[in-house]
């Protein structure tokens, strides 16, 4: 039998090892990053997590009028408790953005939010749109991360070990967290068979995939923020359409709402996947 050449003996191992070269070198940057990053990466992450509810808080505030007729009009509850629905969200909202900025009551204030997100589902009929919904549960996703920076926040000014069931909840908050924070991609997937739009889908599915799996997760969730910034910016622009039209409006809301979930998948950088993922099982390995 004639004997193969060498080149075509080594071609297939020298392909594997240069990908994983090239995996090998970006999970180096990224821990260099965290590295560098790690006392501010924390703040950064509160601050875009809780950036949709303090504009939607200010919004509040000088829409009150707009915002109470529209509310009274739908549901026709009258002008007191239309009134009413105004000042919890706005009271409501920018209170708790405040405490969690400010690293006060973090975990009350996650449930307040928790909380709003509920009332404006049911008031703005978003349970029936899915595009909203999904984004609404991406946001919850966020908030259960945040509950779960604040309390390893809490367990490190006292003494003891945590108990078992303790971080057995934790583990799966993680798991919750990650899955629906990659629901907010979900709503930016074109589905159109352009070029640019098929790399987009298929590159933003293989990251939401390794985020909600919790494979090579700070690595993914990274390059999931680089895009989501990247299309944010580039599908969002509100600051050029004139203040005076409704599509300000809604851009500017799915501007921050998409901010809102870059700050989450910072915070799961921060905090790394948890128990219940791949990461954590390929240490027992």
């Amino acid at each position: 039998m004639r004997a193969r050449p060498f080149w075509v003996k080594v071609a297939r191992p020298c392909a594997m090892v240069d990908g994983r070269d090239i995996m090998s070198k970006a999970e180096e940057l990224a821990d260099q990053f965290l590295r560098v990053t790690k006392h501010y990466l924390p703040h950064a992450a509160r601050l875009f997590l809780v950036s949709t509810f303090l504009e939607d808080g200010v919004r509040m505030w000088f829409q009150w009028g707009l915002q109470r007729d529209y509310i009274e009009r739908m549901w026709s509850c009258g002008y007191i408790f239309a009134s009413l629905f105004v000042i919890i969200n706005l009271l409501g909202q920018l209170g708790a953005c405040v405490l969690v900025l400010t690293q006060n009551f973090v975990p009350y204030s996650c449930y307040g939010l928790f909380g709003i997100i509920a009332l404006q589902t049911l008031a703005y009929n978003i349970l029936w749109d899915v595009k909203f919904l999904m984004r609404n549960l991406a946001l919850g996703g966020g908030l259960l991360l945040l509950l779960v920076e604040s309390s390893s926040e809490r367990r490190s000014f006292f003494a003891g070990v945590p108990s078992a069931g303790e971080n057995h909840r934790k583990n799966y908050m993680q798991l919750g967290g990650r899955v629906l924070l990659v629901l907010m991609f979900m709503t930016l997937l074109n589905l159109e068979t352009s070029i640019f739009s098929v790399l987009q889908d298929l590159v933003g599915t293989a990251l939401m995939l390794l985020v909600a799996v919790g494979f090579r997760t700070k690595l993914a969730a990274l390059t999931l923020v680089l895009l989501l910034c990247t299309l944010n910016v580039y599908l969002h622009p509100f600051w050029t359409v004139p203040s005076n039209r409704a599509m300000h409006d809604y851009m500017k809301y799915d501007f921050f709402q998409t901010q809102s979930v870059i700050g989450g998948l910072l915070m799961l950088v921060a905090l790394g996947p948890g128990g219940v993922s791949v990461d954590a099982h390929k240490k027992k390995w």
